[in-house]
């Protein structure tokens, strides 16, 4: 990733909570597995990550946040840093997807990576997936993101006569989650990359900004894919 802006990137979307900055010439981060951890882990991580940069929060341009999909708790906790410190900055912020950061994680890890199934176990028996192909060395989102059961979306490849790349890379939580999934997809290539990684998520950012779109920190969004499903109105309450 080459750009002259330093990008702070954080996210929280998932079991795992991870920071990372990009400056003109380096990349500083940091990665854990911190589950129900986030909100005490981030900031502190946030300090650590700017201090081994030699910089301060003031020499932040950009901060870049993992806008889900994931835990509705983890994801909202990520934003909710990164808007709070772009409000204090007066900075703008991009959203980059969890499922992506993995997808480009997986082409860093091998250049020859032309197509990533990405999915995360989204629990209540669902899985989020997508596929990714890799243009121009940044995985591309193919179709759309979504929130869907393992046996839909079999039936889904089944029904459409939808094929599977053989030299594709499968990343993420939900193919040992979902066996039955897995063995479906097995002419593809397995990987350790289980979460998403901030340090993953700058190529795609610095792609946004220079696309013009960053946005002010009151428009920044998070991606659930099932929140119209999953929360429900409490009664009396609209």
């Amino acid at each position: 990733m080459s750009s002259s802006l330093n990008i702070l990137c954080i996210d929280s979307s998932t079991e795992a909570c991870s920071v990372a900055l990009a400056t003109n010439d380096t990349t500083t981060h940091h990665f854990m597995l911190a589950p129900r951890e986030h909100t005490q882990k981030i900031l502190p991580t946030v300090n650590d990550v700017v201090k081994q940069a030699n910089l301060t929060l003031a020499d932040i341009d950009v901060i870049a946040y993992g806008q889900g999909p994931g835990s509705f708790t983890g994801v909202r906790i990520g934003i909710s840093i990164a808007q709070g410190l772009a409000y204090g900055l007066e900075k703008k912020m991009v959203g980059v997807s969890t499922l992506q950061a993995m997808a480009q994680q997986a082409l860093v890890n091998n250049p020859n990576c032309q197509s990533v199934y990405a999915a995360i176990d989204a629990r209540m028996g669902e899985v989020y997936f997508a596929q990714y192909i890799n243009q121009h060395d940044v995985m591309t989102l193919q179709e759309k993101e979504v929130v869907i059961k393992p046996e839909a979306l079999i039936e889904q490849y089944q029904t459409q006569g939808l094929s599977i790349e053989s030299k594709s890379t499968l990343v993420g939580t939900g193919w040992a989650a979902y066996p039955e999934l897995l063995a479906y997809f097995e002419v593809c290539q397995q990987t350790e990359i289980l979460y998403p990684d901030a340090q993953f998520m700058l190529t795609a950012a610095a792609q946004l900004i220079a696309d013009n779109q960053a946005v002010n920190p009151e428009s920044a969004t998070p991606v659930y894919l099932r929140d119209t499903v999953t929360w429900k109105k409490l009664p009396g309450r609209e």
